[in-house]
């Protein structure tokens, strides 16, 4: 089944281009901890209407932040997710620099994807990541065991919308279905927590409601198929996960396009 959505993976490589590496103040390791972890695999390997995989590290730029914020965690950070300073003393990016990234490494994705979730068939955006199975220090759930999959509209925990945050990018009632698929499948769920979506999906979330379509993002939990304590894949649960993760995607396309149907 190709699925009507658009399929975005903006933190899936550990790539770092030879020109950008030297002012890097971070080992080869420190930048692979910035990669979620089997989102390529899981994720990349989907037929749907586009798929777009990241072909940089986050550290060079992050696709998953608005191209104008220019703070320590922007779209050119200058400290990764640890706390760590990405760059060596003076050689922080300057406007220049920043702009050349943008041009280079950010905007051909958002153009891509923009123009993919203009196509008429397609019905939604999944914006795909992975996350530790307990919230590190830094999160807003330090501490705590996360659920296997962690679906988010930019809303409270039940989907609805939280005034905090303004619109939802998916209807609660779809947002309930992909649910009910993933909790069918055997995994537990959460919604919107411990995160509420980034700026993939709450930017084009928005652009796009007023054509009928909706935008979600998806984390999946690491501890389903990296190994405990070494954070090496384990190729039997990431075959089995990558499997599952399709069946439920398809199952909630064909719920959603049924509803259609149903409600014209």
């Amino acid at each position: 089944m190709r699925l009507p959505f658009v399929i975005s993976v903006p933190h899936c490589s550990g790539r770092v281009p030879d020109r950008v590496k030297p002012a890097l103040a971070l080992s080869d390791a420190e930048i692979a901890d910035s990669i979620d972890w089997g989102t390529r695999e899981i994720f990349g390997s989907l037929e749907a209407g586009d798929v777009l995989c990241a072909q940089w590290s986050r550290v060079v730029v992050d696709l998953n932040r608005d191209p104008e914020r220019r703070d320590f965690k922007g779209v050119i950070a200058r400290i990764d997710y640890s706390g760590r300073i990405i760059y060596h003393s003076g050689m922080v990016p300057d406007q220049k620099e920043i702009g050349d990234r943008l041009r280079e490494y950010y905007w051909p994705y958002h153009d891509r994807l923009r123009d993919a979730l203009a196509l008429p068939h397609i019905i939604g955006l999944i914006d795909c990541h992975s996350l530790n199975g307990v919230g590190p220090s830094e999160a807003p759930d330090a501490g705590k065991k996360r659920k296997d999959i962690v679906l988010s509209n930019n809303g409270d925990h039940k989907g609805e919308m939280s005034p905090a945050l303004g619109s939802t990018t998916c209807p609660v009632t779809i947002l309930k279905l992909m649910k009910q698929t993933f909790l069918e499948a055997g995994f537990s769920v959460s919604i919107n927590d411990p995160y509420s979506a980034g700026f993939i999906t709450t930017h084009y979330g928005h652009a796009i409601a007023d054509r009928g379509k909706f935008a979600v993002q998806i984390e999946v939990n690491q501890d389903l198929y990296l190994g405990q304590g070494t954070g090496e894949f384990l190729p039997a649960k990431l075959a089995e996960i990558t499997s599952k993760v399709r069946g439920c995607l398809e199952a909630f396309a064909r719920a959603v396009q049924a509803r259609d149907v149903a409600e014209p």
